[in-house]
């Protein structure tokens, strides 16, 4: 996929449309959350606008302030699996960027050295992605 590539090719705009499938673990009115099928650590998240937007510099200046509560929230809610985590966006090919509509990592650290020199991610296993699921999902009323 390329930055031209229109937003009705997009995946991230599919999982959004709900025509591709994705374990999300927050949504709201503008954004959502999701499991990386290929993390690089346990409970890797991607965290898009519903919009389809290509960069950072691409989001409207009235969404900015809900994007980065959806950030905070989802970080907030990854500290339940560790308490230490990266946040990343690549922005453009040649930073790492492979789907062109904006997303942060947040990538939990477990202790590894380096998750990013991993040479082959493994593919999210159904059954841990219910268990994150659940470990992810907003405390109930209470």
């Amino acid at each position: 996929m390329s930055p031209s590539d229109p937003a009705s090719d997009c995946i991230f705009c599919g999982i959004v449309a709900g025509r591709l499938p994705a374990y999300v673990v927050y949504e709201d009115e503008r954004n959502l959350a999701f499991l990386d099928l290929f993390p690089w650590t346990r409970g890797h998240l991607l965290i898009v606008p519903k919009a389809h937007v290509d960069r950072l510099r691409d989001l409207p200046e009235e969404s900015h302030a809900p994007y980065l509560a959806a950030l905070v929230e989802v970080c907030r809610r990854v500290e339940r699996l560790a308490p230490d985590y990266n946040v990343a966006m690549n922005q453009g090919a040649r930073a790492g960027q492979i789907v062109f509509h904006l997303h942060a990592h947040v990538i939990p650290r477990y202790g590894e050295e380096n998750p990013f020199a991993v040479p082959h991610r493994q593919r999210l296993e159904e059954a841990d992605a219910r268990r994150l699921i659940e470990l992810l999902r907003p405390p109930g009323p209470g």
